[in-house]
């Protein structure tokens, strides 16, 4: 299955007409990746923070179950690295991604845009609003750098690396490969998603990916999360707990 068929096949999972409920982080039986790690004590690995925002937790319009709880990790986890990105998902009013944007059309269905099906969502991260602005309690004072996506109006954003057209770059690729980082380990919301999505982009982009089971959370739609981690193995995304960076 080539990559943008896997991603087309993920996005669909989401996209069923009845909406059981968002999900929380999911234990799959699966002998876990591990790849030597790279950490504090080299220049060239990073912590990737994915959209760690007021929406995507309790209490947010695309809240996701548990979503809170990965903040005290990610904190304790950044203190383990020298460099550290984020990403904020800063989607434009009236974003080609929401639901509110269709007459008729209902959050978690789906629409045809020109690079392919797209999941309709509720309302979320809007420039400036207060759901698009990164949790409180998220406190990584030494990260270089916050990679904004979900900004074209008619174009949605799960990677961190590219729009969902699959060939806008957000600059996050240029940037870290002019660092001379090679190693990325991906934190964040949500799992099935954007970290999902951000994680496959790395490898692509020709970097070491490892994604940090435990420091992130799920919607897990229809089978999305399991769907998400067959993907991101078949890719060579490795997977562990939080246990392998801090011990």
């Amino acid at each position: 299955m080539s990559d943008v068929t896997r991603r087309d096949s993920l996005r669909l999972l989401a996209g069923g007409a009845a909406f059981i409920g968002l999900g929380g982080a999911t234990s799959i039986s699966q002998k876990l990746m591990a790849q030597p790690l790279d950490t504090n004590g080299n220049e060239k690995s990073a912590l990737i923070v994915v959209d760690v925002q007021n929406d995507f937790v309790p209490g947010g319009s695309l809240a996701v179950k548990g979503g809170d709880e990965v903040v005290p990790l990610i904190n304790q986890l950044s203190k383990q690295f020298k460099n550290v990105v984020i990403t904020q998902d800063w989607h434009n009013k009236g974003h080609a991604s929401f639901a509110s944007s269709y007459p008729g059309k209902k959050p978690f269905e789906t629409t045809e845009l020109y690079y392919g099906t797209q999941v309709l969502w509720p309302d979320h991260c809007v420039q400036g609003s207060k759901g698009a602005e990164l949790v409180k309690g998220l406190d990584i004072p030494h990260a270089q750098l916050i990679i904004r996506k979900g900004f074209h109006p008619n174009i949605d954003s799960y990677s961190g690396f590219f729009e969902a057209d699959r060939e806008t770059p957000t600059g996050l690729q240029n940037y870290l490969k002019e660092r001379g980082i090679t190693t990325l380990y991906v934190v964040g919301l949500a799992t099935d998603f954007c970290v999902a999505w951000t994680a496959m982009d790395g490898v692509t982009s020709g970097f070491n990916v490892t994604v940090i089971e435990d420091a992130t959370r799920a919607i897990d739609l229809n089978g999305s999360l399991a769907a998400a981690w067959k993907a991101m193995s078949e890719k060579g995304v490795s997977r562990i707990q939080s246990t392998s960076v801090l011990a």
